[in-house]
């Protein structure tokens, strides 16, 4: 019995050749997430160091993480190559790689190159599938939220917030009913918030709903 493997149609074809020559059989898909699938609980991002870096600075990493946890238990992130952009320090670098590890529980793996990233891939495949017993499912069953989960997802509903912004209203607030009853002035105190965004946010939180106006904007829409 082989290892099956679900990888992305949009990934490099030169890991469907290495993961057969190890001896996987390989279905190419457009994946709803990741870049490689092992099981019905495990997916694999693979990114390569650079792009590692450019998605900690501009904040999709922890979109995608967001979604990955979202539908697969278990999340395995590799990083590949040594190139690196050199913009970031090394204690951003280890905030992210916390970050991954403790807020959204995922694995996270560096290889050299594709050949080792390869070997890692097919290597978690037959853990899973021959050792495990577990079949291979494309499309993951989603899991619950966590408390905490929810928690950030709500104050990422406001406007100009990311996942890194949600985080830091909560870490400084502690809970969303605080952030929620914090005045104009102490919103600019987050750091990185801004003025746009503390009137924004303060003025979403504050302005009366009116039903008309919300009738009205829908029907332009």
């Amino acid at each position: 019995m082989k290892a099956a493997i679900a990888m992305d149609n949009r990934e490099d074809s030169l890991f469907k050749e290495l993961l057969e020559s190890f001896g996987a059989e390989i279905q190419i898909a457009q994946l709803p997430v990741g870049d490689f699938i092992c099981s019905d609980r495990t997916v694999i991002e693979r990114k390569s160091r650079i792009d590692f870096e450019s998605s900690v600075i501009d904040g999709r990493l922890f979109d995608q993480l967001t979604r990955l946890s979202s539908s697969y238990s278990r999340v395995i992130l590799i990083v590949e190559g040594t190139e690196s952009l050199g913009t970031l320090q090394k204690s951003s670098l280890l905030g992210a790689y916390s970050s991954v590890l403790t807020d959204y529980g995922a694995g996270i793996f560096f290889t050299r190159n594709a050949d080792s990233t390869a070997e890692l891939i097919y290597a978690i495949a037959k853990h899973e599938q021959l050792m495990e017993k577990r079949p291979l499912r494309i499309t993951g069953k989603p899991k619950g939220k966590t408390l905490f989960q929810n928690q950030i997802a709500i104050v990422e509903m406001l406007p100009l917030v990311g996942p890194k912004m949600a985080r830091t209203l909560l870490e400084n607030f502690g809970t969303i009913e605080n952030l929620v009853n914090a005045s104009e002035e102490e919103l600019l105190q987050i750091e990185g918030l801004g003025k746009k965004k503390a009137h924004l946010i303060k003025k979403t939180l504050s302005t009366a709903y009116e039903a008309e106006e919300d009738l009205v904007e829908n029907h332009y829409e």
